[in-house]
């Protein structure tokens, strides 16, 4: 589209009272269901265009089709003339006509005239004007027909960005007086103590107060491991308690708090126009005035020059130049032709978000991923068993004992690995030592099972080689004796290497960055191949990486930046690059799978 559009940019100016709406942590009185929402919805906004295409249709009928002209019959739809059959037209013609027109004179008392609301109207009523009823209708039932295309799949991407916004916990539990209170988040005072029950998710960013707990930081950094934060360490919003009840102090306001901050950079990003937006734009004030120009003068000019000139037909052919020329024939022909290119990818199990994404694929030269949900499967799998001195199903069977008095993300991959063959064993005087592992006792024997620091702090030996393994490493002691180790890491899915390898064929530099630690991410990166890596990445750092890898690009804008990512923490940088792709999880789709 040549002229800048405020209700298909992609923005989130639109949808500000949603968002305001969300925070606050109000819900409006005596709202309808979503599905009746929805269907309220969908039908306001097809309902004209198919009011306008019922009647074109109907009116088109009694012209051409139904009208009788024999001896033998009356002239049944002589009543189809004159005034009826401008009136008729007319009802046809407003449905879409109306916002159009409508649009089109706010625009000109903001100053700004040649717009294509102006155009299809000058377009449009001339037809009228000349009697050629029947085409002043569809050329506007087109118009509107490609705009909702257009919209269906902007409305698509900010509902996806909205649905962000409501992963913000709008209510938290505060300490006051001994008593607990669920109160507005938005409310809460810096300095409060915020109460934070199994499995809820952090509302603010504060320090702990408890003694220690576990923490499911995927949705933040995409670290795949849960992290153990003790007394005094920063909590952030957006993390998930995944054990026991701890308490915090609130250390920063509602709207800085680090979830926050990363809706902020969506917001930001999403709003960022691509140099060829800005370019069109500048060019239509140029463009625009001068086919207005032209399409005047083709209806005036021949006067001079044509001995047999008639006006009715010289202005039908500068109305004709006008919509052929006017940049929202783009809108009629571009969105109808990339319908059945999204309508072909999504038979693929691939959404495209809109059309353009079709044409930017084609130039891609950088693909950007994570690593967590993106080229593993965020899923804790037991990796590799090494036992000392007893077989590896005797080993697994001890330690998933002792594992099974436990609810961290680790335990519950060993118990997986073990599958249940460890259940007649007796469990007895176990205790978890906080950031290091389980003591117990199974079967009569004392075990041991966690991290070097568990084994140091009861002085058993060990290879200290096994600290450098990258990935998560268990290891056990029986009596006071090593007994071997497991690794536990997020598997790496099966085609991750192979699309890799596709990418590198086609001449595209392939980057992963992850919030995961760096010798994790350095593994996984040389397994699966990629040219470049970095670790240990904040949302803040992974927007400052990608915005890096664009200004290689700057001057070569047949070179696009594309983002693969999953979680709130890769929003702003999906935002931020020419085509951002999140992994999808439907289930009709075929795994890996990109949603565009």
């Amino acid at each position: 589209m040549a002229n800048d559009h405020n209700h298909t940019d992609g923005s989130l100016e639109d949808d500000e009272s949603d968002i305001e709406l969300i925070e606050s942590g109000t819900t409006p009185a005596a709202e309808a269901s979503p599905a009746e929402k929805g269907h309220q919805e969908t039908w306001r906004t097809y309902a004209p265009a198919v009011i306008s295409l019922v009647l074109l249709l109907g009116g088109l009928t009694f012209d051409h089709f139904v009208k009788v002209e024999s001896t033998d019959a009356p002239m049944r739809f002589q009543w189809f003339a004159g005034p009826i059959r401008l009136a008729w037209y007319i009802v046809a013609y407003l449905p879409v006509g109306w916002p159009v027109l409508k649009r089109a004179w706010s625009r000109i008392r903001q100053q700004d005239v040649f717009t294509e609301f102006f155009l299809m109207g000058v377009a449009t009523l001339g037809a009228f004007g000349i009697g050629e009823y029947p085409e002043g209708v569809a050329v506007m039932l087109f118009y509107t027909v490609g705009e909702l295309f257009q919209d269906a799949a902007v409305m698509r991407a900010r509902r996806s960005i909205k649905a962000l916004l409501d992963v913000r916990p709008d209510q938290v539990t505060i300490l006051r007086n001994g008593k607990a209170q669920l109160v507005q988040a938005a409310n809460v005072a810096v300095g409060e103590v915020v109460q934070i029950k199994p499995g809820e998710k952090v509302g603010l960013d504060g320090t702990m107060r408890s003694d220690n707990g576990s923490f499911d930081t995927a949705a933040l950094t995409g670290e795949s491991v849960p992290r153990t934060i003790r007394k005094g360490e920063a909590i952030l919003a957006g993390m998930i308690n995944r054990q026991s009840v701890v308490d915090m102090d609130v250390t920063t306001p509602y709207q800085d708090s680090k979830l926050s901050r990363i809706l902020k950079l969506v917001q930001q990003a999403t709003g960022r126009k691509a140099q060829t937006q800005e370019f069109i734009a500048r060019f239509a004030k140029i463009y625009t005035p001068a086919i207005c120009g032209l399409a005047l003068l083709i209806t005036l000019v021949p006067y001079f020059f044509v001995a047999d000139y008639r006006f009715q037909d010289w202005l039908y052919r500068g109305l004709v130049f006008l919509v052929i020329g006017c940049p929202c024939a783009l809108v009629i022909s571009i969105p109808l032709g990339y319908f059945g290119g999204i309508g072909a990818g999504s038979k693929q199990g691939i959404l495209f978000k809109g059309s353009v994404f079709l044409d930017l694929m084609t130039q891609l030269k950088i693909v950007v991923m994570d690593k967590t949900g993106t080229l593993t499967k965020g899923v804790f799998n037991v990796q590799e068993v090494k036992p000392v001195g007893m077989e590896v199903g005797q080993l697994a069977r001890l330690t998933a004992a002792l594992e099974s008095k436990s609810t961290h993300p680790v335990a519950t991959a060993i118990l997986a690995y073990a599958d249940k063959v460890y259940e007649t064993l007796l469990v007895e005087d176990v205790e978890e030592i906080p950031g290091h592992g389980l003591k117990g006792r199974v079967d009569g024997k004392d075990m041991l099972a966690g991290n070097a620091k568990l084994l140091r702090k009861f002085n058993v030996a060990f290879d200290e080689l096994l600290t450098q393994i990258p990935f998560t490493v268990v290891m056990t002691a029986i009596d006071g004796q090593f007994a071997g180790y497991f690794t536990i890491a997020d598997e790496i899915k099966p085609d991750a290497a192979g699309a890799v390898t596709s990418l590198k064929q086609d001449g595209i530099r392939t980057v992963m960055l992850s919030g995961d630690k760096a010798a994790v991410v350095e593994a996984v990166a040389k397994q699966v191949g990629v040219d470049e890596w970095h670790g240990d990445l904040l949302p803040e750092d992974k927007v400052a990486q990608v915005e890096k890898l664009k200004a290689i690009n700057a001057g070569e804008p047949k070179r696009k930046l594309a983002f693969v990512g999953d979680g709130v923490n890769d929003a702003p940088v999906v935002a931020l690059a020419d085509v951002g792709i999140a992994m999808g999880a439907l289930a009709r789709m075929p795994p890996s799978k990109p949603l565009m």
